[in-house]
C-alpha cells in the first residue's frame, strides 16, 4: 500500500470527513428535539467544559503558555454575568455580551505584568493574578462578601435555551482553534512553541502573538464560566475562583491529547461521564480522576488522540500543512 505524507497511510478522504462532523454537529444541534432531559444536561456540561478545555489547549498545547489561572475567567464571567442579570436587571443576552468584553480588559490588565515572566514563573504568574482575583470577590460588599447569591434570573432560560448556548460555545470554540491554526498566525504560534527565538527570528511577533493567543482564550472561558454559572444558578467566590477549574482543564487535555484539537472533545466526553459515575463518591473522585491520568500519561504520553493520531495517522481535524510539491508527489 502506497503511504502519504510523513509516512502515514493514506487517510480518509476529506469528504468523508467532513460529511461525519456536519452530520455530527447536524445531530447534536437537533438533540433538543429527540434527547431526554437527562441526555441535555449531560451534553451541556460536556460542550461547557470541552470550551474551557480547548482555550487552555490553546494556551499550553499550541502557544506553550501553561496557565494555572484559568479559573479567574471562569468567575470573572460567572460574576460578571450574575452582577449584570441579578443585580441590574438587565436580559441574559447583554450579560452574555458584557461578560467576554470585561474578561478581555482583565485580560490586557495583567497581560502586562505576567508577560513578563516565562515558563514556570509565567504559571505562577497566572495562578496568583487568579488568587488575588478571588480575594477581591471574597471581600466585595456589593457581591455579599464570600457567602455569593442566587442567580434567580438564570430560572428564565429553558433547558433547551441553555443546550443551545452550551452547544454554540463549543463547537464555537472548535471552530475558533481550527480556523486559527489555519492561518499564517497559527504556525507563528506553533513556531513560538518550539522555540521562540527561532520563532522571533523568523519574524513571529512574541508579546503580540502570546498576547493575542492570552485574549482569545480569556474570551471564550470567561464566556464558559458566564454560561456555567447560570446552568448552576449559584456562585461563590471560593468555588468560582478555584484551581479546581484549571485542573480539570488540564486533566481532559492531558488524557484526550495535549496539542490536539481533537484532544479536549474526548477529554471532555471522558470527564463528564465519569463524574455523572462518581457523584456518589466525592470523597475519592480526585483520586479516582488522577489515577486515570496517570495511568493515560504512562500508557499514551501523548492522550488518546495523540497517539491515534502517532499509530494510525488519522486526524479529524488535521492544521497539518503539506508543501504544493509534496502534495504532487503524494497524488503521483
Amino acid at each position: 500500500m502506497k503511504k502519504g505524507f510523513a509516512g502515514y497511510a493514506p487517510k480518509p478522504s476529506k469528504i468523508v470527513k467532513h460529511a461525519a462532523v456536519i452530520a455530527a454537529l447536524i445531530a447534536l444541534a437537533l438533540l433538543p428535539v429527540w434527547g431526554t432531559d437527562s441526555q441535555k444536561n449531560i451534553f451541556i456540561l460536556i460542550f461547557l467544559f470541552m470550551a474551557m478545555g480547548q482555550m487552555w489547549n490553546l494556551l499550553a498545547g499550541y502557544a506553550g503558555l501553561v496557565s494555572l489561572g484559568q479559573q479567574m475567567f471562569i468567575g470573572l464571567g460567572g460574576y460578571t454575568v450574575a452582577v449584570v442579570c441579578q443585580s441590574y436587571d438587565l436580559p441574559i443576552a447583554v450579560g452574555l455580551l458584557v461578560t467576554p468584553l470585561i474578561c478581555v480588559l482583565f485580560a490586557l490588565v495583567i497581560s502586562l505584568p505576567i508577560f513578563k515572566m516565562s515558563g514556570v514563573f509565567f504559571t505562577i504568574g497566572s495562578w496568583i493574578a487568579a488568587e488575588a482575583l478571588m480575594l477581591f470577590f471574597t471581600n466585595w460588599s456589593f457581591v455579599r462578601y464570600g457567602f455569593g447569591f442566587s442567580i434567580t434570573a438564570a430560572y428564565s432560560l429553558t433547558l433547551e435555551a441553555m443546550y443551545m448556548i452550551a452547544f454554540a460555545l463549543g463547537a464555537g470554540s472548535v471552530l475558533a482553534v481550527y480556523l486559527i491554526l489555519r492561518t499564517s498566525f497559527g504556525l507563528g504560534i506553533m513556531a513560538m512553541r518550539d522555540n521562540e527565538a527561532v520563532a522571533e527570528i523568523r519574524g513571529v511577533k512574541i508579546y503580540r502573538t502570546k498576547l493575542t493567543c492570552f485574549l482569545i482564550s480569556a474570551f471564550i472561558t470567561g464566556l464558559a464560566g458566564a454560561a456555567i454559572h447560570l446552568y448552576y444558578v449559584y456562585i461563590q467566590p471560593y468555588a468560582a475562583f478555584s484551581i479546581d477549574w484549571t485542573v480539570i482543564m488540564v486533566f481532559m487535555v492531558i488524557i484526550g491529547g495535549i496539542g490536539t484539537i481533537e484532544g479536549p472533545i474526548v477529554g471532555a466526553f471522558i470527564y463528564v461521564l465519569l463524574r455523572q459515575q462518581l457523584l456518589n463518591y466525592p470523597g475519592v473522585s480526585m483520586l479516582i480522576f488522577g489515577a486515570i491520568a496517570i495511568v493515560i500519561i504512562l500508557v499514551a504520553p501523548k492522550g488518546i488522540t495523540g497517539t491515534l493520531h502517532d499509530k494510525a495517522g488519522f486526524e479529524l481535524f488535521s492544521v497539518r500543512r503539506i508543501p504544493k510539491a509534496r502534495r504532487t508527489e503524494n497524488r503521483a
